[in-house]
């Protein structure tokens, strides 16, 4: 399963400036967590320069990098097709299991994860199966990157809680494509 995890802002689709994420909220960092570990994400390379710690804990990462230069803690590919294609050879062979004992996976199942940025979001959108989303009411007041337009006649939302963190009003949406 391909599932796309974002924090984007409820008009503009916000997501960043500058290579940093526009809001910091923990019970996001604290979802996203939860959800991603023991799983495969997927990033573009910019996304990972902005992780403070480099390669993110108990996780698979995969960055997309058209020099594919080799990158402490992750698997480079140079193109979202070529990661997929290897995240899927991977799960087929028996090494995977072991490799999902190793860190921690908490299910059997092969759910991946894209978590940034802009350009990977806009190539995995239509081959995702599911999209975890963050929108927040504030928008920001800047902003240089932004969430694909999703088309809801597309997605059905199984999942929706409001919450306020700080006095910022925000929803955690789970949304599953339609068959």
């Amino acid at each position: 399963m391909l599932s796309i995890i974002a924090c984007i802002s409820k008009v503009h689709r916000a997501i960043g400036y500058k290579n940093r994420l526009l809001y910091a909220i923990p019970s996001d960092m604290t979802r996203f967590r939860m959800l991603t570990t023991g799983h495969t994400i997927i990033m573009g390379r910019k996304t990972f320069e902005s992780l403070p710690n480099g390669a993110l804990p108990n996780r698979r990462n995969i960055v997309i990098s058209k020099t594919k230069e080799q990158i402490t803690g992750c698997e480079v590919y140079t193109s979202l097709e070529e990661a997929l294609a290897a995240r899927k050879e991977e799960a087929g062979n028996k090494e995977a299991a072991a490799s999902k004992e190793a860190i921690g996976s908490k299910e059997t199942s092969d759910e991946c994860f894209i978590i940034g940025g802009a350009s990977i979001y806009e190539q995995a959108l239509p081959f995702a199966d599911k999209l975890y989303l963050t929108i927040v009411e504030k928008e920001p007041e800047h902003a240089d990157t932004f969430f694909p337009e999703i088309n809801p006649a597309e997605w059905e939302v199984t999942e929706k809680e409001m919450r306020n963190e700080n006095g910022l009003p925000f929803t955690f949406l789970t949304l599953y494509r339609k068959q």
